[in-house]
């Protein structure tokens, strides 16, 4: 492999998809450390998201169209160990720069993101638990390890579990549609995910009811004020996605990689304006 299909691999705009649960933690944290904040960033969107980005490539070895990759190049086992050099450097650095807990919690996350791609364990062959795991470590944990960087004390997570719900909600809601143009690659690898599992329109209304049930739970979090900017942030989603799911029920092959990629462009940066909206009002 070349350094520039190494860097391709990496997928490093796919942690833009990522990144609502980080400026959600950061919004909520009544503890703010602005340098902390900064390197804890890096750490999760410049090295262990795309570590766990290339070691999901080189056990996939996908031929078509994957998150953030349109036109994948070769894989070869150059990859493998840039992903376990990546998470061993965020772990080394976390270390020195926040603390033990951040380094322990980031690690395990590590360990969790190639149990899902391995191919002696590969959760991802499983769709209910693949699903479980991926929503509750890319929400809740990740979530919850952004606010015990900067707050020491497990016991300050009790006003922090509706939001990190939350959070693992909004992830649970999007992974299926990530899915949803990928069945042809999946079924050549014998994975079932979710998104097959539940099939193409199937995956498009149960997105719609695990939103609602995320929304539901904004309400009960935000007062009205709040809440009323998170629904007009959030409006260009709502629009596409009804729009994408007519165009679909018409044509199954609208369920492709650009529409996904558009569906998920759109929510990260509506929820991440929104969030960042949060920080500095």
């Amino acid at each position: 492999m070349t350094p520039k299909d190494i860097l391709l691999h990496l997928r490093l705009s796919f942690s833009l998809f990522l990144m609502p649960v980080y400026w959600f933690a950061i919004s909520q944290t009544p503890n703010l450390d602005k340098p902390k904040a900064v390197w804890i960033f890096i750490i999760l969107h410049v090295f262990i998201y795309p570590a766990s980005n290339a070691y999901n490539s080189y056990f996939d070895k996908d031929e078509g169209s994957i998150g953030g990759l349109e036109k994948p190049p070769a894989v070869d086992k150059k990859l493998f160990w840039i992903s376990w050099a990546m998470d061993i450097f965020a772990v080394i650095i976390s270390l020195v720069l926040l603390d033990w807990i951040f380094a322990l919690m980031i690690f395990v996350y590590g360990l969790v993101s190639k149990a899902y791609s391995n191919d002696k364990i590969r959760l991802k062959k499983y769709p209910i638990l693949s699903w479980l795991v991926v929503g509750f470590f890319q929400g809740a944990f990740i979530y919850c390890t952004i606010i015990m960087a900067f707050e020491k004390s497990f016991e300050t997570l009790k006003p922090q579990i509706l939001p990190a719900l939350i959070s693992t909600l909004m992830l649970l809601a999007v992974y299926p549609m990530s899915q949803i143009y990928q069945h042809e690659e999946d079924d050549k690898r014998g994975d079932t995910t979710m998104s097959i599992l539940l099939g193409i329109i199937g995956t498009f209304l149960f997105t719609a009811i695990i939103f609602s049930i995320a929304f539901a739970g904004f309400f009960f979090y935000f007062n009205q004020e709040d809440f009323i900017t998170l629904l007009i942030f959030n409006f260009p989603t709502f629009a596409f996605f009804g729009w994408w799911f007519l165009k679909t029920i018409k044509d199954k092959k609208q369920a492709n990689f650009k529409n996904t990629m558009w569906l998920n462009l759109l929510a990260s940066f509506c929820l991440n304006g929104f969030y960042i909206w949060l920080c500095v009002k």
